[in-house]
């Protein structure tokens, strides 16, 4: 028994199930009850947006909720089907396979499997910090850009003509072709159905209903509007027939348990996924980790990265294996997860089981459900997201971060969401190195009555003839050290009179072996015009790698423990060679 208890002592349920409480089923079957009627619309609409049939995004909300129930550490993250991973997912098969063909499918399984190998892979192996090498303003930039994509997506089902979504240029392409193709009556049915989902919410919100129904019975209403539209517009279609003038719906919708069969794979098809499964493996992670990370704040509860990451890899695994694609956590039904009360993650559980139940007995309802209104539900949930504020905000910050959101931005919209990815996460580390070889370096005198030294530049500060004091704000490396060379070189051809050069480190951490190579150099160079080179505040670790090299044993100068004692030293021996050069 022994052995067994330590095993589920490795497992996060184990802990908040010892202290389960009767009275928080409530709660969480309440929460649950709210969650799932999002998640019934959203995970239809979302297969659709992948290119799959609609009864595989409530396969994907079965087994993975459950999992993560057991492994994850957040109480409220919501595992399932979300826009960006569908789209993403849409965006690897499209140019492999047909879309609806059933090698389509099982790639959409496959594809979900190698997402969950790999970033279970990552987690055991403690490399979870390797996909957060992402900057944030990249992840925005890419997020607003697919959001993009996402919603002009939904135009073809809008619409009802077959439009290209890959990217902009072969969206105007196709839509200039088929154009006079448009459904007009498809329209119509799509527009009222946006009508009705931004305007609903703020009439319930309104004085006029505010004043009979209570607070908590207007959230959970607004927080169920798609459920509400997708029950009206089922009434419409069959009580008027609709279908018949041309509005296209789901259909038949098989009923029964996700079926757990492993897709047919060859090596070959894993190398032509392997590359889509790791950007999809890279931004779920992003996301959930982002989301599971908020609420973990809220909640003071400790959530631990790797083990996060082996949880929505085993999710997503169990995705593949149930005939669904992959997943990750999503935000919207996370907030009302939360905000809804729930206080363990048994709400996910009962949510999956809430699926299955409707997986068996209630596909039959969602027949006559227009695929207009799921294109609306898409369109205005994702369109919150296309906020350009972020480019604005961040290019007044950083320039370097605001050509990488922009680049990444058009990559997306004009390439396709992968390579446009990609792409931004190269010119990050390009703009990275361009910054770090670029170091901020600054000529620092003393501020008067004080032992402090601050740019010269930015205060008023004191300066001597003889000694200049130099503060790098980067650790030195082969990349920079050039620039810190070139900087020392100006300097001193400006000042014929100079004798002494302090280098101040406070701010450099660390060093290689080439700029302390390059150190000994311009400490030989500056040795040959009579003026001597002296470090000061010194970092440890700097120091053990300086031990090493020949500097420390050619310097000049001296090394000294503070950058006000080199200057006070340096300037009591300036005064007295100019004393005894006066007596001579």
């Amino acid at each position: 028994m022994t052995p067994k208890l330590n095993f589920l002592a490795y497992l996060p349920a184990w802990s908040w199930l010892k202290h389960y409480r009767k009275q928080d089923i409530k709660s969480d079957l309440l929460s649950a009850l709210i969650v799932i009627a999002m998640l019934v619309p959203q995970g239809m609409a979302y297969a659709i947006v992948a290119g799959l049939p609609p009864i595989t995004g409530l396969y994907a909300s079965v087994l993975p909720m459950m999992i993560y129930a057991l492994i994850g550490g957040s109480p409220t993250l919501s595992i399932g089907p979300v826009a960006l991973i569908s789209m993403m997912t849409f965006a690897t098969l499209n140019p492999l396979f047909e879309i609806g063909s059933s090698t389509y499918i099982e790639a959409a399984c496959l594809l979900a499997i190698l997402v969950g190998l790999i970033s279970t892979l990552l987690g055991i192996l403690k490399f979870g910090f390797l996909i957060r090498l992402i900057s944030h303003p990249v992840i925005k930039s890419f997020i607003i850009a697919s959001a993009v994509l996402i919603a002009l997506s939904q135009l073809k089902l809008l619409l009802n003509i077959p439009l290209k979504i890959d990217n902009l240029p072969h969206f105007f392409q196709s839509f200039w072709q088929y154009k006079a193709q448009i459904h007009l009556a498809s329209v119509f049915f799509g527009l009222c159905s946006i009508l009705f989902l931004l305007f609903t919410p703020r009439l319930l919100q309104s004085d006029l209903v505010t004043r009979h129904l209570n607070k908590n019975w207007i959230q959970i209403l607004v927080k169920t509007t798609p459920l509400w539209l997708i029950i009206l517009t089922i009434f419409i279609m069959q009580y008027f027939n609709f279908q018949n003038i041309g509005i296209e719906t789901v259909g038949a919708i098989p009923s029964g348990f996700p079926p757990i069969t492993f897709p047919h794979w060859n090596s070959n098809l894993v190398l032509e996924l392997l590359p889509g499964a790791s950007m999809i493996a890279m931004v779920s992670f992003v996301e959930s980790i982002s989301i599971a990370q908020a609420t973990a704040l809220q909640n003071r509860r400790e959530l631990n990265s790797n083990q996060e990451l082996i949880a929505l890899g085993l999710a997503n695994i169990s995705a593949g294996v149930s005939a669904a694609f992959p997943v990750t956590g999503s935000l919207s039904r996370t907030v009302v997860n939360a905000d809804a009360g729930a206080k363990s993650p048994i709400s996910g559980f009962l949510s999956s089981i809430f699926i299955v139940v409707v997986s068996l007995y209630f596909t039959g309802l969602f027949y006559h459900l227009p695929l207009v209104v799921l294109a609306a539900t898409i369109m205005v949930s994702i369109w919150k997201l296309v906020d350009f504020k972020p480019f604005i905000e961040t290019w007044h910050y950083s320039k370097a971060d605001g050509i990488s959101m922009w680049i990444t931005f058009f990559a997306v919209l004009f390439i396709d969401i992968s390579s446009g990815l990609i792409i931004g996460v190269i010119t990050t580390f390009i703009l990275l190195l361009w910054r770090i070889s670029r170091p901020h370096i600054a000529v620092i005198g003393q501020i008067e009555g004080t032992e402090h030294f601050r740019n010269i530049h930015r205060h008023d500060a004191i300066t001597l003839a003889k000694i200049i004091s130099i503060r790098v704000d980067e650790s030195l490396s082969f990349l920079n050290i050039n620039s810190l060379k070139e900087f020392i070189i100006q300097e001193v051809s400006k000042n014929a009179s100079l004798q002494h050069v302090i280098l101040n480190c406070s701010s450099v951490s660390g060093i290689d072996l080439s700029a302390a190579e390059t150190l000994a150099d311009i400490n030989i160079d500056l040795g040959k015009h009579g003026i001597q080179l002296h470090l000061s505040e010194v970092k440890g670790p700097v120091m053990d790698k300086l031990q090493h090299t020949v500097l420390l044993q050619q310097l000049r100068g001296k090394v000294f423990l503070t950058h006000y004692q080199a200057v006070a030293y340096l300037k009591q021996q300036t005064q007295q060679q100019e004393q005894s050069d006066q007596v001579l």
